[in-house]
């Protein structure tokens, strides 16, 4: 069984294609198979990745790729293989029109960018070139067309470029003389 990977923080600009577009109120779970969730071999789960969708998706997804969801993206119980999945693949952000609130503070929590960005799921096609400026919230495509969405707070700005809440609380923390701790 292969551990955990550490992912690293974005970079500025992510630069990529649109790996596949969901529809509104998907359940992030069936990325990988309901029966598959507890498992956390990233590994295993890049077999499963998406295979009931596109059987060859793990084969064409490349770094910096992003996925694109409608309304309510990720709604059912925020489990987290179905990301380690996406993110082994090179899965660099998840654009939707909005998000279930369990699946966004899950994925924020491990630094991954989630950004809102109204017109998302009609604005592209899979397939598509996109420049992604997840600061910003801008998603640019190859023809020129800007969209914008909300950019992440200072804080969430902050968890993502630390690589997750975590790795941010330990340097925040790591700097306290020990009779703050």
């Amino acid at each position: 069984m292969s551990a955990l990977r550490d992912y690293p923080p974005p970079p500025d600009l992510i630069r990529g294609r649109v790996a596949w577009i969901f529809g509104d109120d998907f359940d992030i779970d069936l990325v990988i198979g309901v029966e598959n969730i507890k498992s956390y071999d990233a590994d295993f789960l890049r077999s499963k990745v998406m295979r009931e969708f596109d059987p060859t998706f793990a084969d064409r997804v490349r770094p910096g790729d992003v996925i694109v969801g409608g309304r309510n993206f990720g709604y059912g119980h925020p489990h987290y293989p179905p990301m380690v999945a996406l993110r082994d693949l090179g899965i660099a952000a998840v654009l939707a029109e909005s998000f279930s609130p369990g699946f966004w503070r899950g994925e924020t929590y491990n630094g991954m960018p989630l950004l809102t960005v109204p017109g998302i799921s009609t604005g592209v096609t899979k397939g598509d070139n996109v420049a992604v400026d997840w600061r910003a919230a801008t998603v640019r495509l190859d023809d020129g067309t800007e969209l914008r969405g909300t950019p992440p707070s200072d804080r969430v700005r902050r968890v993502i470029e630390a690589g997750g809440s975590l790795k941010l609380l330990l340097a925040e923390h790591a700097h306290q003389p020990a009779d703050q701790a």
